[in-house]
């Protein structure tokens, strides 16, 4: 019989970000993780004690001395495995995460100076108090710490890559078909603009938090301390947190931030899968060669002459499963019942992997390119190819030139698609046909001088505008 794999010790992972792709993703576990969340409900936990103590909030409490904030503030620090495995014990008991939080901070006021004042842990709070706090907490880590200098990273990749390509001509392909040329890195420009406007609005997204008890109404907070300025209590130690204070909620802040900071972070991978996806494809053109000890490993297991793209192949599949989970994320969050009802507890948890698979797709990316090389000859080969190209260089200025009065020029675009349409056009074909136009001769020299290679407009020069986006 079968081993049971669920059996082993320690245990095997069940999803490839927690096994194969592990050491990818790793830096998310200190912000995403059951551990990262209790320890940053303890963070919340403690501080609202420091909060109110130190605030004067409650008559008749002390402020706290030094060495008591201090030791406070030790309790999420200190938080390692021993914590979490005693957190863990303490939960089977409770059968509520956050109640067990509470234990384990008063367990360790227990014979301090502040256990007389251990029942001011969690006091006027409800859970979801502290897990928005403690959420917001995480999210913001995650995002900020982790996903966004990768994320940075590769833009700043992508711009290196368009300034060094800048001049490189390039055919394009609209429709798939051969048209008027540009430059490989006025395209690769294009990528790194998107995407720098995307990282743009996820850093000026605002995180969210509340502390108004049970259903946003600090009714518990009024009837046990009327004297108190509860909006002013709650709101500075929002903000105390590096947060934004929402004074409006039921029991749960509404996530809405939420559901903004996924649907940009969503939107940034869905440029990025297009991004790996056209890479792909000039790769499989021959405009990039892939260096085989650069991308690792097998090229093919049968057939020795391949470089398989599989860091993009690998990230368009991450970036697929994280857009869905995203999108998930920022469609239910949005909605609670009533007051509260409890489907977010579930959903939140799953942010991990929705920013694990971006973060891995990111990575991919970013080794994809760094084992390219860019072959121009490749590139000037196709364009020598499609002379007929230069179809709209000549019907344009015949165009001009029959607007502003000269004769013979009439039904430009009519002659060039008998001309190039559905055939193919060498240079000496294009010279003749401009040649026979009776052109004006600086126009004639003008379009005689060109080729497909010169043909790029200000491609070039456009690539500059990066340098405005990071203005």
């Amino acid at each position: 019989m079968a081993h049971s794999f669920a059996d082993i010790t320690p245990p095997i992972a069940l999803t490839p970000l927690d096994g194969r792709y592990r050491g990818q993703v790793a830096p998310l576990v200190d912000h995403l993780s059951e551990a990262a969340l209790n320890r940053s409900r303890l963070v919340v936990e403690t501080e609202w004690m420091i909060h109110l103590l130190d605030g004067e909030v409650i008559p008749g409490l002390r402020t706290l001395t030094d060495d008591e904030r201090a030791l406070l503030r030790a309790i999420p620090e200190d938080f390692g495995a021993e914590g979490i495995a005693e957190h863990a014990e303490i939960e089977r008991e409770t059968v509520h995460d956050v109640k067990a939080i509470e234990y384990y901070i008063k367990r360790r006021l227990a014979g301090t100076s502040l256990e007389p004042l251990a029942e001011v842990v969690h006091i006027y709070c409800t859970s979801e108090d502290v897990n928005n706090l403690a959420y917001a907490l995480m999210i913001r880590g995650a995002v900020h710490e982790v996903w966004m200098p990768a994320f940075e990273a590769l833009i700043g990749d992508l711009e290196a890559l368009a300034r060094e390509t800048a001049e490189v001509p390039m055919l394009s392909r609209t429709h798939g078909q051969a048209a008027t040329p540009t430059t490989l890195g006025k395209e690769i420009a294009v990528f790194a603009h998107r995407l720098g406007r995307q990282a743009r609005r996820i850093s000026a997204n605002r995180m969210l938090g509340k502390i108004n008890g049970a259903t946003g109404t600090y009714a518990a907070h009024a009837v046990s301390v009327p004297g108190a300025d509860w909006e002013r209590v709650a709101r500075t130690f929002v903000e105390h947190l590096g947060l934004t204070w929402n004074p409006l909620t039921t029991q749960i802040e509404s996530h809405d931030w939420q559901a903004e900071v996924y649907a940009d972070i969503a939107r940034a991978g869905r440029i990025l899968h297009n991004l790996a996806t056209d890479v792909w494809t000039y790769i499989s053109l021959g405009y990039f060669r892939q260096r085989l000890s650069a991308q690792g490993g097998t090229g093919s297991s049968t057939m020795p002459h391949k470089v398989n793209p599989i860091r993009f192949e690998n990230a368009e599949a991450n970036l697929e499963i994280s857009g869905a989970l995203l999108d998930v994320l920022s469609q239910t969050l949005v909605t609670s019942r009533l007051q509260r009802d409890l489907t977010d507890s579930t959903t939140q948890r799953n942010v991990g992997p929705a920013l694990g698979h971006s973060l891995l797709a990111i990575a991919n990316i970013r080794k994809g390119l760094a084992g390219l090389d860019v072959d121009a000859d490749a590139m000037a080969a196709d364009l020598e190819g499609n002379w007929e190209v230069l179809g709209e260089a000549v019907q344009s200025v015949m165009r001009t030139l029959g607007v502003q009065g000269h004769e013979g020029l009439d039904n430009p675009y009519e002659r060039l698609k008998e001309l190039t349409r559905g055939h193919r056009v060498n240079g000496a074909g294009m010279r003749e046909f401009i040649s026979s136009l009776g052109l004006p001769e600086a126009e004639r020299e003008r379009l005689l001088a060109l080729t497909p290679q010169t043909y790029v407009g200000l491609a070039a020069r456009l690539v500059d505008h990066l340098d405005d986006a990071r203005g």
